[in-house]
Parts: structure tokens; C-alpha cells; sequence
């Protein structure tokens, strides 16, 4: 009897910076769900994803829509993430993340939280954000699977994309004072961020978040993720290490 190849290479810190990455700067991604009332056939939608303090994707959905019925009868769901390049789409990078669906209560204070971070990532969905039928899911992750292009195949641990810190909570309480002083007043620390760290092209750069794993920059159009070489353990460590990612 012959044994099976094994396709999985074993996930190392490259392979869990690709996926943190791939999802933490997605702007989009395909959803997942079982659709409800069928006989169990999958229902894939595209949604905007944002990201919570923790690392969990968050998405916002109408109750009118398929996949938030789907959500709420049953709260599994996949969420892959990863945009093709040019070429060949199946030579770059995607992550499937299987996820489970909790719905975030309006009169929460992580609603709050949410809420404030998911706009200033995708500043039109204030048109819509407040609507009745409109609401907040977090997908909380259980596993995923990288694809990081031909023969890189990897499976990660719900660990592998949390942002796990001390810190955490305290960063988001000064996250949009600190977004707006870094904005406002080192427009050249944070361009060079996005340009010369994430590689990104010219552009109007702002920060849209601030966690203790790293930053989110947006120019209006496209995302980019600077994951820190390590998680922040004290607010206090923020201020030195922005000024040394810009030295």
C-alpha cells in the first residue's frame, strides 16, 4: 500500500505573516455560508471585510440578504481572502479562513469599537451603516488554509491569525486620537509606511487602524497591512516604534 503525498509544507512564521497579512488588508472578500431552507447547498457572496481588535474579520450585512439569514440559522462560514494578480490568478496568494458567526449587539460597546474602525476603513459605508436592517457579524476564526501560490500549501490554527496582547484594549481606546494625530501631523512618517514597508504605490496614504499588531493604510482605493515584527505588550511601546519604522 502506498502512502498519500503529503501536500502540506509545515507552518512556519513566513506562512503565518502571509495569511495575517492577506486578511488583515483585504478590502473584500467571497463569503461562504449554508443556505437556509435548502438542502444544504453552499451560497457564496462577495462582502467587505474589516477587522477587529483581535484579529477576527467582521462584515457588515443587511437581514434582507441571503447570507445573513444563512448566518443566523447556522453560524459556520468560509472567508477567503486574497486578490489575483497579474497572470495567472492561481499563482498568488489566498487564505480560506472557517469561521463561526456571532452577531454583534447594536447597544454594545463593541458595536461602538466596530462600528468606528470597519468606516474608517471603507468610509462609504457610512451611507449605510446605521440603516435598521443593517448590522455587524464577527467571524470569529477556528482554522484556515493558506495558499501561498504553486506548492506552498499550509494549514493554520485559529492562534496563528489572533492578535493576542495585553495592550490590546487600551490601543483601541486612543486608536482614533492617535490615527488623527499621525495623520494630521507626520503625513511624510506614514506615506513612508505604505511606500517603502508595504511597497505600495504612490498615493494620498492615511492610517485607518491601529492595533497591537500593526497598522492598516488606505489611499481611498487600495489597503495595505504593516504587521509589526512583534506585538506591542504596552500602549507605551506605540509612540517609539512608529518613530523607528520611520528612522
Amino acid at each position: 500500500m502506498s502512502d498519500k503525498p503529503n501536500v502540506l509544507r509545515e507552518t512556519d512564521d513566513e506562512a503565518r505573516k502571509l495569511a495575517r497579512v492577506l486578511l488583515r488588508s483585504a478590502k473584500s472578500g467571497a463569503l461562504a455560508v449554508i443556505e437556509p431552507e435548502s438542502s444544504g447547498f453552499p451560497f457564496v457572496s462577495r462582502v467587505l471585510i474589516g477587522i477587529d481588535i483581535d484579529g477576527a474579520p467582521v462584515i457588515l450585512v443587511s437581514r434582507l440578504a441571503t447570507h445573513t439569514q444563512a448566518l443566523l440559522a447556522d453560524r459556520r462560514a468560509s472567508l477567503l481572502a486574497g486578490e489575483p494578480g497579474k497572470g495567472d490568478p492561481l499563482a498568488h496568494p489566498r487564505l480560506t479562513v472557517q469561521c463561526e458567526a456571532e452577531e454583534v449587539p447594536h447597544d454594545s460597546e463593541a458595536h461602538t469599537r466596530i462600528r468606528a474602525r470597519f468606516v474608517r476603513r471603507h468610509p462609504k459605508a457610512k451611507l449605510y451603516v446605521d440603516f435598521p436592517d443593517f448590522g455587524f457579524f464577527r467571524l470569529q476564526p477556528l482554522r484556515a488554509s493558506l495558499n501561498g501560490g504553486f506548492g506552498r500549501a499550509y494549514v493554520l490554527t485559529a492562534e496563528d491569525l489572533a492578535i493576542a496582547s495585553p495592550a490590546a484594549a487600551a490601543l483601541a481606546e486612543m486608536e482614533e486620537s492617535a490615527i488623527e494625530h499621525m495623520n494630521a501631523d507626520h503625513a511624510g512618517a506614514v506615506k513612508h509606511y505604505a511606500t517603502v514597508h508595504c511597497r505600495a504605490p504612490d498615493g494620498d496614504w492615511k492610517i485607518v487602524g491601529i492595533d497591537a499588531a500593526g497598522l492598516d493604510l488606505s489611499d481611498g482605493e487600495r489597503l495595505r497591512r504593516l504587521e509589526f515584527e512583534a506585538s506591542i505588550q504596552d500602549p507605551g511601546e506605540l509612540r517609539p516604534l512608529l518613530k523607528k519604522l520611520y528612522g
